[in-house]
Parts: C-alpha cells; sequence; structure tokens
C-alpha cells in the first residue's frame, strides 16, 4: 500500500475533545473520526485494526468449538417485556415506533433473542452443549460517553452463548470460554486481569470479569502486592489480601470482558427446554460471554504507547512494516523502495510505503505515531554504500545493514 493513496489524517496537535491517552492518540493518528457524542467512523488505519482483532477473537472462539451466526440490531419490544429487562434496563433503551406501530428497539444486548432463537430448535439434551456467537453492533443511550471507544453509543461487542442440558455442563463451556478469553487478550498484548464479579441485571450466581489497567480506566480493582490475585474493589473492605495478608492496592481498569453462569433465568422465562434422557421437560442450562470489541481498540493503546505514539502488539498491528525512503525525487531510491515493498508483501508481509515528497522528519513522527513495528529507512546510507535502517517500534533499537540482512531481521522480529 503507497501512503501518497491511501487515507491516513493524521494530525499534528491533540484535539481538545479528547481525553484519554487513547483518545488523542486514535484522532491524532487517523484511527477514528466522531461524528457526534458517543458515535465514531472508523477510517483505514482504524479498520484494519478492527478486523484484527476480531480476527483473533474469530480463531479462538471457533478453536473453543463455538459457532459464528449474526442476530438481528433491530428487535421486538414484546421480547423484553417477557422478561422484564424493558424495564429494568430502560434508561440505556434505545426505542421507537415503527411505521406498523410496532413497538422495537435497537439491541443493547440479545440475550432474548438468542435464548428465542434456541428455543425453536434445541428439544433434545443430545443436541448439547452447544454455544454460539456474533460479533454485532449495540446501542445504548449512554448519558456521559467518554474515552473515545471506551464508552460509546454504538459499539461492536462479541457475545457468545452457551447451552447445556445442566450444571456440570455449564461449568465445562464455562471454562473453555475463560481459557479462550485469556489466550484472546494476550494475544492483543493485553496484561488482563480476571475478576470475580457481580452478574447485575445479566442474572445467573456466577460471573467474572476481564480488566486491564489503564489510567483512564473507570472500574476499580484491588490487586494484592504480594500474591499479585485480583479482588473485586468494594467500598469499606479490608485492605480484602483473604489468600497471602499482604495490603492491596486500588488499581484503574477497563473492562474488556465478562462472562456469566447464566443457569436458567432467561430460558425457563422464554420456555426454552429440552427432554432429558428420561422423557422431562427441562430449561436449558445457559452461559453468558462478551467482549467489548471496539473499546479494545483504545485498550490496546492505553498500554501499548509511549510519547511518540502508537506502539501496536504484532498481531493487532495494520501494517508490519512502514518503509520510509527519504528522498523521493532520487529514482534509485524510489525505486528500491517500490522493490523491498513488492519483495515484502510478496513474502506475507502488510506493507505501508511512505511515498510522500516530505521532510524526514514528517516521515519519522508520521511513523512512529501510526507505530508500525518495524519501519525501514531508505536514506543517505543507501546512496552512499547501498544499506538500509531498520527501526523496531517497540524497543526503539536502530539496524543500519544490507537489504538481505535486514530482510532475515524482520522474519525474526517480527513473524
Amino acid at each position: 500500500m503507497y501512503w501518497t493513496k491511501y487515507f491516513i489524517p493524521t494530525l499534528k496537535e491533540t484535539p481538545q475533545e479528547a481525553e484519554s491517552v487513547s483518545h488523542q492518540l486514535m484522532l491524532r493518528a487517523g484511527l477514528i473520526r466522531m461524528l457526534m457524542a458517543g458515535v465514531y467512523s472508523y477510517l483505514p488505519l482504524g479498520l484494519r485494526v478492527l478486523n484484527n482483532i476480531q480476527t483473533i477473537i474469530r480463531q479462538e472462539m471457533n478453536a473453543g468449538g463455538a459457532h459464528e451466526l449474526l442476530l438481528p440490531a433491530l428487535q421486538p419490544v414484546e421480547l423484553w417485556q417477557k422478561t422484564g429487562r424493558d424495564k429494568t434496563i430502560a434508561d440505556v433503551m434505545l426505542r421507537f415506533t415503527d411505521r406498523k406501530g410496532r413497538n422495537v428497539c435497537l439491541g443493547p444486548t440479545h440475550e432474548e433473542v438468542i435464548t428465542d432463537l434456541v428455543a425453536d430448535h434445541i428439544s433434545s439434551y443430545k443436541q448439547m452443549p452447544l454455544i454460539l456467537y456474533q460479533i454485532q453492533t449495540k446501542f445504548r443511550d449512554e448519558m456521559r460517553p467518554r474515552f473515545g471507544l471506551v464508552r460509546c453509543c454504538e459499539f461492536i461487542m462479541k457475545d457468545a452463548y452457551s447451552f447445556d442440558a445442566d450444571e456440570a455442563g455449564l461449568d465445562s463451556s464455562y471454562r473453555v470460554m475463560h481459557e479462550a478469553y485469556m489466550r484472546i487478550f494476550k494475544r492483543l498484548g493485553l496484561s488482563c486481569l480476571a475478576v470475580e464479579a457481580d452478574s447485575g441485571v445479566m442474572g445467573g450466581n456466577v460471573s467474572h470479569e476481564f480488566m486491564v489497567p489503564a489510567a483512564c480506566g473507570e472500574d476499580l480493582v484491588f490487586v494484592c502486592s504480594g500474591c499479585k490475585e485480583p479482588r473485586p474493589y468494594k467500598e469499606g473492605v479490608d485492605p480484602v489480601c483473604p489468600k497471602c495478608k499482604g495490603p492491596l492496592e486500588r488499581v484503574n481498569t477497563i473492562e474488556v470482558g465478562h462472562i456469566f453462569k447464566l443457569g436458567t433465568k432467561y430460558t425457563s422465562m422464554l420456555n426454552a427446554n429440552y427432554l432429558n434422557a428420561k422423557g422431562q421437560s427441562l430449561p436449558i442450562v445457559m452461559g453468558c460471554y462478551g467482549i467489548g470489541v471496539s473499546r479494545l481498540i483504545a485498550t490496546v493503546i492505553e498500554q501499548n504507547h509511549d510519547d511518540k505514539g502508537i506502539i501496536w502488539p504484532k498481531e493487532v498491528a495494520p501494517f508490519d512494516i512502514v518503509i520510509s525512503p527519504l528522498d523521493v525525487t532520487n529514482a534509485s531510491v524510489v525505486a528500491k523502495a517500490k522493490e523491498l515493498h513488492d519483495t515484502f508483501e510478496d513474502r506475507g508481509y502488510k506493507v505501508l510505503l511512505d511515498d510522500r515528497d516530505e521532510r524526514a522528519g514528517v516521515k519519522f513522527k508520521d511513523a512512529e505515531l501510526i507505530g508500525i513495528p518495524a519501519q525501514i529507512v531508505i536514506g543517505r546510507d543507501f546512496i552512499a554504500n547501498g544499506t538500509l535502517e531498520y527501526k523496531n517500534r517497540r524497543t526503539g533499537g536502530k539496524t543500519v545493514d544490507t537489504p538481505s540482512a535486514i530482510l532475515a531481521l524482520l522474519k525474526e522480529s517480527i513473524k
């Protein structure tokens, strides 16, 4: 990809409306733009990152035996009335009446919809266990949208639902999803805490939140300075380590995932039953597993940046390599840049060629700002002796060597 043919509207100055580091960098690096408070457009770089995150999630969910589907965002309020959640989350539900007089809403979540679907298709214990998931846009009427993609009115989530014949089956599905979540967050380059949590309006008696330490985080977690065990934060709690008696410290976090053992809360209300081996009709036992997909972009940046810009983890980065020819008026420099671009792409790398006629300082600052893991500079050293400069965005390390040696170095550091 050539920079001059792509759309990367970087900003030199930090927008005034940006509160958190991640929000500032997403705007400055040209990942997103705000349409109105809590609603954002994903620009090409941001969409590439979003797609990479979704790919990782899909790979790990599929590896855990889950099957992807897509549920409607437009939902009848009547379905929500059956569970009473039309009232319990009424303050965030976006609802209206269509021209046919139907009361509908834009789904803030999908427990009712998936349960209604499964009720029509699962009738026997032999059809379980079953785990279904989707990656879908959700809508919530947030009172105070903040921090860019961290708290939005329109956002993208991955939600999965497990269906089992008994509690033992639910325990197994829950464990599979817990393990999948930890793999996902590790691949995203995140340090994540799994904390026992309150199930809230979702229901059920067991749940865990996946919390990422971040300065802009609005959630608090206790972390033991001794055994490093995370604990849910509660006011007035003994400073709660019950395991090693070490002191607990408060840590600001962003919630990136939440999993619940729902039990039969929704299936009993929506008549999602099955016949067991004895022919008895029983409600399906259910679990729910959510990940805030779009907020993961912001969360990754919160844990992966410096004063120069973003530092993308390898699997999340929109490109693997940015090639920066410093003199685009020099025919041999341009020819080498294009040759390297094609060579790296043929070898499976995602490559961005900065072919702009800009000063070296501008190219270096933009490369650091957008956070591509590897930068190859074609400058005076190439003109003098045919060598290139390789920069590692994360470590800041630099190497000057021949093109073949740089290629070998990239193979080790990126793939």
